[in-house]
């Protein structure tokens, strides 16, 4: 190495170093007061929506509070922890509190947040350029610097964020539904058998991260136990998207697991809301009309399904292509019974559409629309986040613009924010 070389590197250390001390010194007062200078500014009928008191159950079709008023979710979907990061999106710009206060000002008043089997697993120290608007995170490591061997790499581990992040939402009023999303970390591994449900032993060797039905538990329980006392944490999304070879999973397969990590669950928190997908990729609950989930505490059961413009394989004719009684008749098939027999809550956990969609993708989006609407269903949009992670590609259906704090205010958004306060 040259003496120009080491000079450079010594620069670009020394440069690296001024950034972290100077993002992580930001004192935490003024970060919290720029989110409570966005909350202050909500106007009365945002706050309405975010007005219930914890903690939730079930009564017939809806979720009601415990004064017995309605809470409709009215969610969006925050993803970053479940792919190969380890940690939410946007953490490298934004604060996870003005984060959360972005969120509370698009008047989303509860957020899915998926997570990965593998971190949880692995649950590796996050290097600081992932979290570099965040290196307040760095602050909880200090106490405990003494216990660590020289030479160990010092950072937040991925569950402390993914907790940190939980707490910041809590903070700001809006309630958090953890999702285990995927085992492998990755954005999407829809092809991947072994992602494709809550365990994958029956494969063997073939699955790099392995999975049991009692090791999946054991990491909701890891997920779950810091939020034990945080009412805001209003429930587990079991499990994103569960399918299977054509034919080998059935409902009753996956309404039995459901049942079992909700009970482990339920005997640590009794008043934690249990969201069971579909199966199919989460398009189908129709199984829940002869075989439902029970549950040794009542009123804790919310079903949950995806719709997006290429789901109906039912009939081999995806919804971008269906008239509206044929798409209005699946989605009754599929869960609406369930809302119109005054059953159980439905909670359409993901369904979205690109910003710059085309024909097809504005067929897809009136028709549901128009379903939303006339069935006053929960819901949770795909997705917050401007980028995917893995190469930072565009993520089309996001709802902020890249400096994660910009709404798109295009046609999605408008038509989301008509459907967030429920039909009198």
């Amino acid at each position: 190495m040259t003496r120009r070389t080491t000079v450079l590197v010594l620069v670009g250390v020394l440069a690296a170093a001024a950034l972290c001390t100077s993002l992580s010194s930001v004192p935490s007062g003024q970060i919290q007061a720029r989110q409570q200078a966005v909350l202050s500014g909500l106007s009365e009928h945002a706050k309405a929506d975010f007005d219930f008191t914890p903690p939730l159950q079930t009564a017939g079709r809806h979720i009601v509070d415990a004064d017995g008023k309605r809470f409709k979710l009215a969610s969006i979907n925050w993803y970053g922890a479940s792919d190969v990061h380890f940690v939410p999106g946007g953490l490298d710009k934004r604060h996870r509190t003005e984060l959360a206060a972005t969120i509370r000002q698009m008047v989303f008043n509860s957020v899915r947040f998926p997570y990965s089997d593998q971190m949880v697993i692995d649950n590796p120290i996050i290097p600081p350029e992932v979290i570099a608007a965040n290196l307040d995170l760095l602050d909880d490591l200090k106490p405990n610097a003494s216990s660590r061997a020289d030479g160990e790499p010092t950072g937040p581990r991925a569950l402390d964020v993914y907790a940190a992040c939980v707490k910041a939402m809590t903070d700001a009023g809006i309630a958090v539904i953890p999702n285990n999303h995927i085992t492998n970390a990755h954005w999407c591994d829809g092809k991947n058998l072994c992602d494709a449900s809550w365990k994958n032993s029956q494969y063997g060797s073939l699955c790099k991260v392995r999975q049991t039905t009692e090791t999946w538990i054991e990491h909701w329980k890891t997920i779950m136990e810091p939020h034990i006392d945080n009412p805001l944490v209003i429930g587990a999304d079991l499990r994103n998207e569960p399918r299977g070879i054509w034919g080998t999973m059935t409902w009753n397969m996956w309404a039995t697991a459901s049942e079992k990590v909700s009970e482990a669950l339920l005997a640590m928190q009794p008043n934690w809301l249990m969201f069971v997908e579909g199966v199919s990729s989460a398009n189908d609950v129709s199984g829940a009309r002869t075989r439902p989930v029970k549950l040794s505490i009542p009123d804790r059961v919310v079903y949950s399904s995806h719709v997006y413009q290429w789901s109906g394989w039912s009939t081999l004719v995806p919804y971008h292509s269906r008239p509206y009684p044929s798409f209005a008749m699946d989605m009754e098939r599929n869960w609406g019974y369930l809302l119109r027999g005054n059953i159980a809550p439905v909670w359409l956990g993901e369904f979205g559409s690109p910003s710059n969609g085309d024909e097809r993708d504005h067929h897809y989006w009136d028709n549901l629309m128009q379903y939303m609407r006339e069935s006053d269903v929960d819901w949770g949009y795909w997705a917050l986040n401007p980028r995917k992670p893995e190469q930072y590609d565009n993520e089309t259906y996001g709802l902020l613009k890249d400096d994660w704090k910009t709404p798109v205010e295009d046609w999605r958004y408008k038509d989301l924010m008509k459907l967030s306060a429920p039909l009198s």
